[in-house]
């Protein structure tokens, strides 16, 4: 069974959590504006490639909050788990200074 460290709730059994698709997707900021070829684009076509991968999770039985997780898509290893807000440059900084 994998295991999920939510950043607020610490390591729980992935039976706990659901799975939201690739972090990092901005919306269009004008959805309006698109074609029906653009805005299938944005709804529907997903990186999904090997290796390292951001994806958006949800603590479904537990504290119900939305985090991020950095996990290798080929051996199911999670590097990290961290809350949805923290900029990529802080984390960095953040443990290099540890």
């Amino acid at each position: 069974m994998l295991l999920i460290a939510c950043p607020y709730c610490g390591e729980r059994a992935e039976t706990e959590f659901s799975y939201g698709g690739e972090a990092g997707i901005a919306r269009p900021k004008d959805p309006h504006a698109l074609s029906d070829e653009q805005w299938a684009d944005y709804l529907f076509m997903r990186k999904n490639s090997r290796g390292m991968h951001r994806e958006l999770w949800n603590h479904a039985q537990g504290c119900r909050r939305w985090f991020e997780v950095e996990r290798d898509t080929v051996s199911y290893v999670i590097k990290e788990c961290y809350e949805i807000a923290t900029p990529a440059t802080s984390r960095d900084n953040q443990s290099r200074a540890d």
